[in-house]
């Protein structure tokens, strides 16, 4: 059996090193949910791991830990990102994340915030001139960008990503992994994602290994923190089983241990440009 790379290790202590945390911030007990909650989700640097139908990464450890604190059996299951909007829409999934709140999303959902993140431009170093602004990035129109279908920062960023669409420019990928093979391969110019996203996915896959100690982040001053968290569906949940799981996010986002996994495991600069507080 192949060993884990050294990075998912890295991440495994880190989740075990949370559950104090986790521990000190639970209330009271909880009734527990009615049924098992079906969490459909997508790679997503450290943050979700998938391997060998394995789910792992900081969202799936943690809420393992604090679903039994409260009752509730989670069942995960890997589905591409776009797939994910779909189920929630539909009401074939019982939470969303990680996710950015959003009007279209709000129909369906109750967001609660666990993290606060930005998109950024991320690139080979050395290959391209740095970009400072939306508004360079949009007249230097012989960069190629990438971004992942289905993932959404909020307005700043989808009115961004249709300015490129509208130039012909945007290439959309269906994984972080597939947007930093083309990035790899020079097939696009940079790459618009939140930067531990990008960065994960180059430490979990060894094709990508190249990439390691060669990438360059861009920060663009529009693109403006947001909050980043989790969805609860309202179309799928009896409001009983809604009150439980906000129970167990907030507990969550109180220990501030998402945040504290996420620093254990990527370097300062990287989570200074994409990871903060909510």
């Amino acid at each position: 059996m192949k060993a884990p790379p050294p990075c998912l290790w890295r991440h495994r202590l880190a989740a075990l090193a949370a559950v104090a945390v986790l521990l000190a911030a639970a209330g009271p007990a909880h009734a527990g949910c009615s049924r098992t909650v079906s969490v459909p989700v997508a790679p997503n640097g450290l943050g979700v791991t998938v391997s060998s139908g394995a789910i792992g990464g900081v969202y799936p450890q943690l809420l393992r830990r604090v679903s039994e604190q409260h009752g509730c059996q989670l069942a995960f299951m890997a589905v591409p990102r776009a797939r994910l909007e779909a189920l929630f829409d539909a009401g074939k999934a019982d939470l969303l994340l990680p996710a950015s709140p959003s009007a279209q999303r709000d129909q369906s959902g109750l967001f609660v915030p666990l993290l606060g993140a930005r998109p950024a431009l991320v690139s080979v170093a050395g290959s391209k001139a740095p970009v400072h602004s939306v508004a360079e990035l949009l007249a230097r129109r012989e960069l190629r960008v990438a971004v992942v279908r289905g993932y959404d920062y909020g307005s700043s960023y989808q009115q961004l990503s249709q300015a490129l669409a509208a130039q012909g420019r945007l290439v959309e990928e269906v994984d972080a992994v597939a947007m930093a093979r083309l990035v790899q391969a020079g097939n696009v110019d940079v790459a618009l994602i939140g930067p531990t996203v990008f960065y994960g996915a180059v430490e979990n896959d060894a094709r990508l290994q190249g990439l390691v100690g060669r990438l360059r982040i861009d920060v663009l001053p529009e693109l403006p923190w947001s909050q980043r968290g989790a969805y609860i569906s309202r179309r799928s949940l009896t409001p009983a089983d809604q009150a439980t799981l906000r129970a167990m996010l907030e507990q969550l986002a109180r220990s501030g241990a998402v945040l504290q996994n996420f620093q254990r495991s990527y370097q300062p600069d990287v989570m200074l440009a994409s990871m903060r507080a909510p």
